[in-house]
């Protein structure tokens, strides 16, 4: 017998030396594969955030792209996998700024120098950890090819595609409405807001001849424009352009009338006044109508001097003596107290989103999104589930411009200059432009960074070079891109944009989409609940192929799944099956060569027929990207069919007298074993890796000493 199968398997004590042995092959580098690999296979890895330890979810993505990966290569894919670290912009600088607030510091009272090197400092120690984590989830990726976004070839790339897009016209800087956040104080694009369904007070108020319904009755000081439907039978003896004078919260106002086909006529009443400079739909109407626009609360959520003797007050301390003072002058009509209405939040704080009305770079969308629109359209790109291609059809049928500038330290400057005095704004990559080309006048330096996703988009071409380098040109455009299906409105549509905006093809012919990861419950994993599984902490309890084998089976794309510990020691029994069945069959063929053709028993010739068939079943299985259905069905042959049956049948078999049937199902015992190996290998990697070693090998076969690179078996 082998002694190494004497004892039980211990994930802890193989684990690191295979995934070294892996590494020092170079077999993870295509370049270096055996020369029958020869048509490219590629994945780029979403890179994760380097702000941090890695979570189930991680742990996801990386099993999927592993197995991807894995099973091309043993099909004769010159495979790569492209490994990366995200600087993260915005998420970073939030982890960051806890990290000062627990220290009792603030980012805002630091140079912008020193935070930035602070936070560089501590993304590189992050990305470390992070690094070596992807190591222990088994991910055969290519570590030679590892990019960050903030490597300065990266940065050079992200601010040459801003002044290709803005000698285009694509990029423009302006005042526009947008999503500020007053907590972190920063702009966000609209897919960083959340909608929080809420329930508030829905004042009707009288405006004159008029009632109005606002849930936000701290914006409408500067409120001088009655807006409602043209055809609105109601309000039909009233013309667009008429005056009249109203009471208003601090006094009497002039109020111009406004027929706009833009209206709601079914909500309140009909009609209403605008605050554009907060409010998206209010902005658009004044646009139109040429109307003025004017601010009443602050950057920080505090009233202005427009609000007379409530300014500098904060909006939820304003608002209700605000309407006790309309009570006083009798214009509140009724109060809705559960009025139910979705408020857009900072995704990561939850602050309340308060549109403002800023100077900010813009990418016009409405072109870029057409040829993502048409890609699809023309079957370019496959998306798994195939649902997901409605909702990337929406998002891009539905865009709108996108605001790309932050004002945050950490991230990728955007090389622009703005004139002083005209306000004109420019590209400088070059940081040479002391004037402006407008108006002579002194310029200053844009302090904003682009928004993460400015550079992520580019990331499949960033992470092979571009046109220029040989990596693109022989791996681009990649295989498939595998992501959460939550990004399927952030990430995707933005690869694709830039991918055929800058090299007019798409980065990627494949999307697949994975679900969360949530607890055994079903509920989402959160720090606050106290429901995080820590993929480290149950790979050093249970062994990476056990969490591997949980993550993906009864895991279809685009589904959530729930994870306990219980399943993920379900299948730690299962890799102890597979040593015991191991080393059954080693003990019961020592000194035999592999030899198909000595299977010559009919019941061996049978079985050896229904592995053909479940090998035709399984690589199908892989091949349509159904890896769920393929690791459940090896875990039950192996464990119930082989296990269970042909070996408990074979016990008889191998201790008879018949030397004939003996050496046949001998034969057949190392060939089921090699097979599943084999085929359990891209879920299962190091456990398969420890007992492929041990598997005799024809005598004439290319002897790998790897089942990394081993070939597929023949279907």
């Amino acid at each position: 017998m082998h002694e190494k199968f004497t004892k039980p398997y211990e994930p802890g004590d193989t684990e690191g030396r295979i995934y070294a042995a892996w590494e020092e092959s170079g077999f993870f580098n295509p370049d270096n594969l055996p020369k029958r690999h020869k048509k490219p296979f590629t994945i780029i890895m979403p890179p994760p955030n380097a702000n941090g330890h890695l979570h189930a979810g991680h742990a996801l993505f990386i099993t999927l792209e592993d197995i991807m990966t894995r099973y091309k290569r043993m099909r004769g894919f010159k495979a790569l996998w492209v490994p990366g670290a995200d600087h993260a912009g915005f998420e970073t600088q939030i982890v960051y700024e806890k990290k000062l607030e627990k220290e009792g510091r603030s980012r805002f009272s630091m140079d912008s120098k020193d935070l930035y090197k602070e936070i560089y400092d501590f993304t590189i120690e992050n990305k470390k950890h992070m690094e070596n984590e992807v190591k222990r989830l088994g991910a055969s990726c290519d570590w030679s090819r590892e990019k960050f976004t903030l490597d300065p070839d990266v940065v050079l790339e992200v601010q040459k595609t801003f002044q290709k897009m803005y000698n285009d016209g694509l990029v423009f800087r302006g005042k526009r409405i947008v999503n500020w956040c007053s907590k972190h104080q920063t702009t966000l694009s609209d897919v960083e807001t959340i909608a929080e369904e809420k329930k508030d007070p829905l004042y009707y108020l009288q405006y004159g001849p008029f009632v109005i319904a606002t849930a936000r009755p701290e914006t409408k000081f500067g409120d001088k424009y009655v807006v409602m439907h043209p055809d609105d039978t109601r309000y039909a003896t009233y013309k667009h352009g008429d005056t009249f004078e109203t009471e208003w919260i601090s006094g009497s106002v002039t109020a111009t009338i406004i027929k706009d086909d833009s209206i709601d006529m079914e909500f309140g009443t009909g009609v209403m006044t605008i605050t554009p400079w907060h409010d998206a739909a209010d902005f658009e109407i004044a646009k139109k109508h040429d109307l003025p626009k004017e601010q009443v609360i602050d950057l920080r959520g505090k009233l202005l001097a427009c609000a007379g003797e409530f300014v500098g007050m904060k909006i939820r301390d304003a608002r209700p003596k605000i309407i006790e003072k309309l009570h006083a002058k009798g214009l509140v009509v009724k109060i809705d107290e559960a009025y139910a209405h979705n408020v857009p939040c900072c995704y990561k704080c939850n602050t309340p989103i308060e549109p403002q009305i800023m100077d900010q770079w813009f990418v016009k969308m409405e072109n870029l999104a057409k040829t993502a629109l048409d890609a699809v359209e023309a079957g370019k790109i496959k998306f798994i589930p195939d649902n997901y291609e409605k909702i990337f059809k929406y998002w891009m049928e539905h865009s709108i411009d996108w605001n790309i500038s932050r004002q945050i330290v950490w991230g990728i400057p955007i090389p622009a200059k703005i004139c002083t005095v005209c306000e004109f704004a420019f590209p400088d990559l070059q940081d040479e432009a002391t004037a402006c080309p407008e108006c002579k006048s002194e310029v200053r330096k844009d302090t904003d960074t682009f928004d993460t996703w400015f550079s992520s988009g580019q990331w499949p071409l960033l992470a092979l070079g571009y046109s220029r380098g040989r990596d693109y040109q022989t791996f681009h455009p990649t295989d498939i891109m595998e992501t959460g299906h939550d990004l399927i409105f952030k990430w995707v549509p933005r690869m694709v944009i830039f991918s055929l905006y800058l090299e007019k093809q798409v980065p990627f012919h494949t999307v697949y989409l994975h679900g969360l990861v949530n607890d055994a419950q079903g509920k989402k994993m959160s720090k606050s609940k106290g429901n995080v599984i820590n993929p480290i902490d149950i790979i050093d309890k249970f062994g990476t192929d056990a969490l591997r084998m949980a993550l993906v089976i009864g895991n279809p794309p685009g589904s959530d799944t729930s994870l306990a510990e219980n399943k993920i020691k379900a299948y730690k029994n299962f890799a102890n099956k597979l040593w015991n069945i191991s080393r059954f069959v080693f003990t019961n063929t020592e000194n035999i060569e592999i030899d198909e053709t000595k299977i010559t028993a009919d019941s061996d010739k049978k079985l050896l027929q229904e592995l053909a068939d479940s090998t035709k079943e399984v690589t199908l299985d892989f091949e349509e990207y159904r890896f769920h259905l393929a690791a459940e069905k090896l875990y039950h042959y192996v464990w119930h069919r082989f296990a269970d049956s042909i070996i408990e049948e074979s016990k008889s078999i191998l201790s008879s007298e018949d030397e004939h049937a003996k050496q046949s199902r001998q034969q057949l015992l190392i060939c089921i074993l090699k097979n599943s190996i084999i085929m359990l290998h891209p879920c299962m990697p190091f456990i398969t890796e420890e007992i492929w070693h041990h598997i005799p090998k024809k005598k004439d076969a290319e002897n790998s000493s790897l089942l990394l690179v081993e070939d597929w078996p023949a279907l």
